[in-house]
């Protein structure tokens, strides 16, 4: 059996994380929850849940990632797979199984659950969300020769692969790194359709005006630095 370990980063997600928890296939290891500066029960939620609960202060996407990373490099038994996804349950957990499947099957370094425009629910993702996902996978299109059509959250990639990668983004643009450094390595990736449904509360990001204009000038920040970097 593979070892799969989650990492869940959660900011006031207490309705949400117990489902996302519940709804993990029992062929992960570890769920590591970590709850981003949160103020309300999601850190008491997600332990009862029955999840490994971190807790990082510094508020940003890419902080509880690294944190989440750090715990899993401390232990003894390292996992071959680390599977990304958000603690607001908009992403279908069930479908794990479909995201680790090609690197499973066959040797896959990174795989991304894209959110197709047929299986998304109807206003779970904003106009500016939509329009961002366009703009920063076209331009990876141009500059790299990329096929991704996402930068959906719900991934899945090879731990040694991630260590590969000297992840640094703290906040935004996280998943944009990510999907830039495999290309720029030239490593193997696919994407797999995933469903996507209306998220539970507000979004801390797309759902404000600040949230969505930092966002975009991250991930654009990324993408031209990678263009021009030799």
């Amino acid at each position: 059996m593979p070892n799969i370990i989650v990492i869940i980063p959660a900011y006031n997600e207490e309705e949400s994380i117990p489902l996302v928890v519940r709804d993990i296939p029992s062929i992960v290891s570890e769920i590591i929850v970590v709850s981003n500066n949160s103020t309300d029960n999601t850190e008491i939620n997600a332990k009862n849940a029955g999840a490994t609960v971190l807790i990082e202060n510094r508020k940003g996407y890419g902080y509880a990632c690294l944190k989440g990373m750090d715990y899993v490099s401390k232990l003894k038994i390292k996992p071959d797979i680390i599977v990304f996804l958000d603690g607001d349950y908009s992403d279908y957990p069930e479908e794990l199984t479909k995201i680790v499947q090609p690197i499973l099957e066959d040797n896959v370094d990174f795989v991304i659950g894209a959110r197709d425009k047929d299986l998304r629910e109807e206003g779970s993702m904003t106009s500016p969300q939509i329009f961002g996902n366009w703009l920063a996978t076209s331009l990876m299109s141009l500059f790299f020769r990329s096929t991704f059509t996402d930068l959906g959250p719900f991934r899945a990639i090879k731990y040694n692969t991630l260590l590969g990668l000297n992840m640094e983004d703290k906040t935004y643009g996280w998943t944009v790194e990510m999907q830039l450094k495999v290309l720029k390595q030239k490593l193997s990736y696919r994407e797999i359709p995933v469903n996507y449904r209306n998220r539970i509360g507000v979004s801390k990001v797309s759902g404000t005006i600040k949230g969505a204009i930092f966002a975009g000038i991250k991930i654009l920040g990324w993408i031209f630095k990678y263009s021009f970097k030799k």
